[in-house]
């Protein structure tokens, strides 16, 4: 009789996903309640619905479970490649969704390449972290949903998760230039819709 490797909060990933795949449910319980709480938040965040976030969390750990998604621990962290398998997701639901409902175009915000045309610097950037820190605040649910969606990865994975120019970089598929690129257009674009929306000062 083979006696089990006995599980603990410090047991790496990679041996909990062996684990899984070798028939253990709690060491897929304890992956799960690792990463479903930081994947759920990105997927919201990234997607704004409740719903769909779910449905992304749902799909990204049974892919994993199933072998559909194959992780290599040598080239990174579970939780960026969770967090690219749920960008990949979100990418062909909105993909599925344009083709059901024609989109309004953006209005004049964005140049003949689909970037923001945000050369001026815009100074409320700096308390970015802390409005995104509170996921309750629903306006800036609202105003990371109106960002295009490659701006909303970088400020999202940079500024809630805290990963690095390179982790992003590997999550996002692109080079680190152009994350630095996307994460100072995103900051400025998102910290002038809300500013836009905040109240106005009123003086006597």
């Amino acid at each position: 009789m083979t006696t089990m490797t006995a599980l603990t909060s410090d047991t790496a990933d990679h041996e909990l996903l062996r684990q899984t795949h070798a028939g253990r449910a709690d060491a897929f319980t304890a992956l799960y309640r690792r990463h479903q709480g930081p994947l759920y938040r990105y997927a919201l965040m990234r997607c704004g619905s409740a719903d769909m976030a779910a449905d992304v969390v749902q799909e990204a750990f049974m892919g994993l479970l199933t072998r559909r998604f194959g992780f290599d621990p040598l080239r990174g962290q579970l939780q960026h490649f969770l967090f690219g398998v749920a960008r990949n997701l979100i990418l062909k639901m909105e993909e599925a969704r344009r083709r059901q409902v024609a989109l309004p175009e953006p209005r004049g915000e964005e140049d003949q390449d689909g970037e923001l045309d945000l050369d001026i610097a815009c100074e409320g950037a700096e308390p970015l972290a802390r409005l995104l820190g509170n996921e309750a605040a629903e306006e800036v649910r609202r105003a990371l949903g109106l960002l295009p969606a490659h701006y909303r990865d970088v400020v999202i994975l940079f500024e809630l998760h805290e990963l690095s120019y390179q982790e992003i970089a590997m999550v996002c598929q692109v080079d680190i230039g152009t994350v630095r690129s996307r994460l100072s257009r995103g900051r400025a674009a998102l910290a002038r819709r809300l500013q836009a929306h905040a109240p106005a000062s009123h003086t006597n």
